[in-house]
């Protein structure tokens, strides 16, 4: 009989928190047994996390996994120092337990999932000493342009300096290397020359028809945030830094739109929600003030906040479109874009034309698609975008569905697949 091989995965958030990042480790819990890997979460108990949890989405995860938790110091004490980061919080705790599972059970891999970033870092000494290889993935880029960007004495720019010096350690160790994207992985492979790319792979986050369940288990007296009268085409994410220049792209289409076809665009209402990414972020607005801008703040509704996932995901459900975001970052990988397509509404999406988000979603259809490969790209859009809102608000029907068989290699189960195999081969 073949042994029984076991996964750690290493992932300070996880359900019940409702953070993004949460969703790699989430679908690998609940798929990797089909691939022949039994997981055990290694996390950070969720009374040390910032946010509201989310039982919701816990209550997605499968009951008999094996779940260990640890604590860290809290935040309230280590904000006084300019200290937030979990991974930074929880870091002695996350790596004395692994140390200990390691030399007390029989662990043939670790995966270490970010962000945060920094327990990746236990990468140094893991195989080293206890001969168990480990795999990275980055969720996100640790070392980004946003961050170069930063100015070098601020917070932001002195994270990002540190993050220059210690992604090439955290990845010397690393028997295997994955991310969200191909351009991600080549833009890591840029910066060290040393990396074997043929121990890489790009496995986007993906999604889990199974999620859709959630929207059964919701309260039926639940307020919907829609206005029932108005065409109402959401966008459910974060507004990052270097998404502003897209939706003042958006924006502009919209009130091109407006001057076009005025009773239409009196009868839409476009949602942005969750922009700032925190659950009391409530005064944190970043889209409103582009639509003044534009004049088309009437036909805006921000609401800074973050929702639980079940929400955001009924939200979704809910709209007669929906709106797909990303950044001005060839490498961005919105994993929203799996959740949304789940739920088989129309869409009007705006990517960077590198982008493998913008690939695939001009390949599975169901959406109208817009690229840019510039910024003179983007600021040529606003007509076309115009166009798309139109068509969008009056024919969605003649959009179609974006296609199953083209979504199939991105579920959960065979993203949890993919994973396997790779754990296969570290032998």
């Amino acid at each position: 009989m073949t042994r029984p091989r076991t996964v750690l995965i290493v992932s300070p958030y996880f359900p019940p928190s409702n953070l993004a990042c949460v969703h790699r480790a989430r679908h690998l819990a609940n798929h990797l047994p089909a691939a022949g890997w039994t997981p055990v979460i290694l996390c950070v108990d969720d009374r040390f996390y910032e946010q509201e949890p989310d039982p919701l989405l816990g209550s997605l995860v499968s009951p008999a996994l094996e779940i260990i938790k640890v604590s860290a110091l809290q935040a309230r004490m280590t904000r006084r120092f300019g200290i937030g980061d979990l991974g930074l919080r929880a870091w002695p705790a996350l790596s004395r337990r692994a140390a200990d599972l390691l030399s007390t059970r029989r662990i043939d891999a670790v995966l270490i999932t970010g962000s945060p970033f920094y327990p990746m870092l236990m990468s140094r000494w893991i195989e080293p000493k206890f001969g168990v290889p480990v795999v990275l993935d980055f969720q996100d880029p640790w070392v980004s342009a946003w961050g170069g960007d930063q100015k070098p004495l601020s917070k932001a720019g002195l994270s990002h300096q540190l993050a220059l010096r210690l992604e090439g350690p955290a990845l010397r160790k690393a028997r295997f290397v994955t991310s969200v994207s191909e351009r991600q992985n080549q833009e890591l492979a840029a910066r060290h020359s040393w990396l074997d790319t043929s121990r890489m792979a790009a496995l986007p986050i993906g999604g889990d028809p199974g999620d859709l369940d959630l929207l059964g288990t919701m309260p039926g007296t639940r307020q919907s945030r829609l206005d029932p009268a108005m065409i109402n085409l959401s966008y459910v994410g974060t507004a990052l830094p270097r998404s502003q220049g897209l939706f003042q792209a958006l924006l502009k289409g919209l009130a091109e739109m407006r001057a076009r076809q005025p009773r239409l665009a009196a009868r839409l209402r476009l949602h942005f929600i969750g922009t700032s990414n925190q659950a009391n972020g409530g005064d944190t607005f970043s889209i409103l003030p582009l639509a003044e801008a534009e004049k088309v703040a009437d036909l805006v509704v921000e609401t800074p906040q973050r929702l639980a996932y079940a929400e955001a995901l009924g939200l979704m459900a809910e709209s007669q479109g929906l709106l797909l975001v990303g950044s001005d970052e060839a490498h961005y990988t919105a994993s929203k874009i799996y959740p949304a397509l789940l739920t088989r509404r129309p869409y009007l999406s705006l990517f960077h034309r590198l982008s493998s988000a913008h690939a695939f979603l001009a390949a599975a259809g169901g959406g109208i698609n817009f690229s840019f490969a510039d910024a003179n790209g983007l600021a040529g859009l606003a007509q076309d975008i115009a166009a798309g809102l139109e068509r969008l608000a009056l024919d969605p029907a003649s959009l179609g569905q974006a296609r199953r068989d083209l979504l199939e290699p991105f579920s959960a189960k065979a993203i949890a697949g993919r994973y396997g195999a790779i754990f296969d081969g570290l032998r």
